[in-house]
């Protein structure tokens, strides 16, 4: 299937597309996809937030602040996957049978399901600005990303032969 469709999916029945993956069998490099497709998408949705900051102050190019900002976003790839290899850790503490790759599947499909609502955050940002708008589309934004990172959680910690 396509990410798009996936996405799509993942709102309507999340269990079923983290399984699907899961199915594909492990490929670090289809999970390391997922990130890089999540932080172009991240990328994408700081634009307008940039172009407002132009707008209202000149002196400061667009190019310098998407370079700091495409910058910023690379620099957080480590602490993902320490987050991943943390949300692994808690999962077998808590008796989940899941592993490394499974906890980072998650935890990168989780961020690529709720980008979309990253994008509406950047559009926000960019059009509003700072206010209550932006904080509601956040606070909305992380309930999402938490919400699918959960349920993909919790599948992945199931033993494999439930997953079929």
């Amino acid at each position: 299937m396509a990410v798009t469709t996936d996405i799509v999916q993942s709102w309507r029945h999340p269990r079923s597309v983290i399984r699907s993956h899961l199915r594909r069998g492990q490929s670090e490099p289809f999970a390391f996809s997922l990130l890089v497709a999540f932080l172009i998408l991240a990328f994408v949705a700081q634009i307008p937030s940039a172009a407002r900051v132009t707008a209202l102050d000149a002196t400061i190019p667009v190019s310098a602040q998407l370079l700091a900002r495409g910058l910023g976003l690379l620099a957080t790839i480590p602490a993902l996957y320490a987050l991943a290899a943390l949300s692994h850790l808690a999962m077998r503490a808590l008796g989940g049978q899941g592993t490394g790759y499974g906890a980072r599947l998650a935890l990168f499909w989780a961020l690529v399901a709720a980008s979309p609502m990253v994008l509406l955050s950047g559009m926000v940002a960019g059009m509003i600005g700072p206010g209550p708008q932006l904080a509601g589309i956040g606070a909305l934004t992380f309930a999402a990303f938490l919400f699918q990172w959960c349920v993909a959680l919790r599948e992945v910690a199931r033993p494999l032969q439930e997953l079929s």
